[in-house]
C-alpha cells in the first residue's frame, strides 16, 4: 500500500472509482435509501399512518439515523389530494407556532391576534376539505418544540370531528421527543398517537448492505469496501448511517489520494488516526483498531 497521501488532491475521488455521483453525500436523497429493516418498518408506519387518516403519526430515532430522507421520501409518495406543509427546526410558544404552521403551507402569517391565526388557519383547512383534498402537517425535529406547543398542536387537532378529518399531523424527532410523549402531562396527546415507530441503527450485515447499496446507486461496478473495512466502520460509527457517510466519504478520498482502488481496514483506520488526532472526530463515532 501506498503510505503517504498525494500532495495536491483533487476535490473530486469519482473518476478514479468510477462513479457517476458522490455516494455518501450528507443531504438526504432518496435515490440513495437502503430499506434497511429498520427503515423499511418506519417508513411502512409512515405510510400507514397517513393512509388510514391516522390524527398523529410519530417516528423518532438517533441523530442521524435517516428520519429527514424517510420524510422526503413520504413526501414524493403522497397523492395529489393531499396538501403538505413541512416545519424543520422549529421552536416558539403560543401564537408563534401558529405563525410557522402558516408560513409552511403558504397562508398569510402576518402579525394578528392569536384568535385571528386561529382563525386564519381553521379558515384554511375547512377550504382545503371543500375542494377534497386532505392537509397533512409534517414537524421535522419535532423534540424541540416543548410540551407546551406539543400540547397546543394537539387542541389543533381537535378541529377533527366524526364526520370532518381537516389535519392529520406528523412528528419525527429525536429519543427526546418519545422521552417527552411519555410525560404524564402529555398523556393526552400520547393517546391521540396512532401510528409510531422508532427508528434503529444499523447492524453488521445492513451496514456492509448500505455501503454496497449507496456505491451501486452512485455507479459503483464492483465492491469498493472490503467486508473487514465494513466492520470497522460499523465498530466505529455504531450503525448511524450520517456517520457511516462522513467516514467512507473521507475514505475513498484517502483511498484516492493512495492510489488504493479497494478501501481496506489500514485506510479506514488512518481516517480515524487523522480525525481524532486533529480535532474533527464526530461525536459518536468510536475509536477503530486493526488487529
Amino acid at each position: 500500500m501506498a503510505s503517504s497521501l498525494k500532495s495536491s488532491v483533487p476535490a473530486m475521488y469519482e473518476p478514479f472509482y468510477n462513479l457517476r455521483a458522490k455516494p455518501f453525500a450528507l443531504v438526504p436523497d432518496p435515490r440513495f435509501i437502503y430499506w434497511a429493516s429498520p427503515h423499511s418498518m418506519a417508513f411502512a408506519m409512515l405510510e400507514y399512518g397517513i393512509m388510514n387518516h391516522a390524527g398523529f403519526t410519530v417516528i423518532t430515532g438517533e441523530i442521524g439515523a435517516g428520519k429527514t430522507t424517510l420524510i422526503r421520501q413520504l413526501l414524493g409518495k403522497l397523492p395529489g389530494d393531499i396538501t403538505v406543509g413541512l416545519l424543520s427546526n422549529t421552536h416558539g410558544g403560543r401564537g408563534e407556532l401558529l405563525e410557522w404552521i402558516l408560513m409552511a403551507f403558504d397562508e398569510d402569517f402576518e402579525s394578528t391576534s392569536y384568535v385571528g391565526l386561529h382563525k386564519r388557519f381553521d379558515d384554511f383547512l375547512s377550504r382545503q376539505h371543500e375542494l377534497g383534498k386532505r392537509t397533512v402537517l409534517i414537524v421535522d425535529e419535532a423534540q424541540n418544540l416543548g410540551p407546551k406547543v406539543l400540547e397546543e398542536l394537539r387542541l389543533m387537532s381537535n378541529i377533527n370531528t366524526y364526520d370532518r378529518e381537516l389535519l392529520q399531523i406528523v412528528l419525527s424527532g429525536q429519543p427526546q421527543l418519545k422521552q417527552l410523549l411519555a410525560d404524564p402531562e402529555l398523556i393526552q396527546f400520547a393517546q391521540r398517537v396512532s401510528s409510531d415507530f422508532h427508528l434503529g441503527l444499523l447492524g453488521r450485515k445492513d451496514v456492509i448492505g448500505y455501503i454496497d447499496h449507496r456505491l451501486a446507486v452512485a455507479g459503483a461496478d464492483r465492491k469498493l469496501f472490503s467486508d473487514e473495512a465494513c466492520d470497522l466502520i460499523c465498530f466505529a460509527t455504531q450503525g448511524t448511517p450520517r456517520l457511516i457517510n462522513i467516514l467512507c466519504d473521507t475514505a475513498l478520498m484517502y483511498g484516492y489520494a493512495m492510489e488504493e482502488k479497494t478501501i481496506s481496514t489500514e485506510i479506514v483506520q488512518r481516517v480515524l488516526d487523522d480525525k481524532r488526532q486533529h480535532g474533527v472526530f464526530p461525536a459518536g463515532m468510536q475509536a477503530g483498531a486493526v488487529g
